[in-house]
């Protein structure tokens, strides 16, 4: 198969934003909170700020001396994380409304706030 035939998955619509604070809902860091320093919207993935820490090996370099094992975060599926809403501090889903000049915003699906960045 040639590379331009590569089938690649469905990319999954990604409702949150960078700098949203999120709770795992699923996966080996279940109920910690973070915030979202990446998104990855064609593979529908995340980076959040002290979730999912994976060690890196790293060989010394002229930029890094030390070398060693690092710990760094990796990416977590938007499906294990919910959004925390800033106003009634709940994990909420988040919705989309029209607002009466005809933009559109997110909004708390719980008490219908607006989610402002």
């Amino acid at each position: 198969m040639s590379p331009e035939k590569k089938k690649r998955s469905p990319s999954t619509r990604v409702r949150l934003r960078k700098g949203d604070n999120v709770k795992v809902i699923a996966g080996k860091d279940f109920g910690k909170t973070g915030k979202i320093l990446r998104v990855i919207p064609q593979r529908g993935r995340l980076i959040v700020e002290g979730v999912n820490f994976v060690k890196k090996h790293s060989r010394r370099t002229r930029e890094d001396r030390a070398g060693g094992i690092h710990e760094i975060e990796a990416s977590i599926h938007v499906s294990n994380l919910m959004l925390i809403c800033p106003k009634c501090r709940q994990t909420t889903r988040v919705g989309n409304t029209e607002l009466a000049d005809g933009t559109k915003v997110r909004t708390c699906r719980k008490c219908g706030e607006v989610l402002e960045r």
